[in-house]
């Protein structure tokens, strides 16, 4: 699923609020991360990611290889946060505009 422009500016202005709830450590991404990083946008659809780590590309690579293995999208990217969304199938929580 691609995101147009304007729902990603109005995924934005809604992720400015919350909080991060998946902290990436100097482990990086393991299975078990993947996996609740997976559960957290099932249940959010919008979620925050810290990633840990000085090294610009670095965080890069694991911000692009979270929404990979996740399938989400990435929406935002600001020094170590990254904001994610996946839409729920069963059950959409967040009405994107068109």
């Amino acid at each position: 699923m691609s995101l147009s422009n304007s729902q990603k500016r109005y995924l934005r202005g809604l992720a400015h609020g919350i909080s991060p709830v998946v902290l990436v450590g100097n482990k990086g991404i393991t299975p078990a991360l993947v996996k609740e990083f997976g559960n957290a946008l099932d249940q959010h659809e919008l979620v925050k990611v810290k990633i840990a780590g000085d090294d610009r590309e670095a965080r890069a690579e694991q911000i692009d290889q979270l929404a990979t293995s996740a399938g989400a999208e990435v929406v935002q990217r600001i020094g170590h946060v990254a904001s994610f969304f996946r839409r729920n199938k069963d059950e959409p929580k967040i009405a994107l505009p068109k």
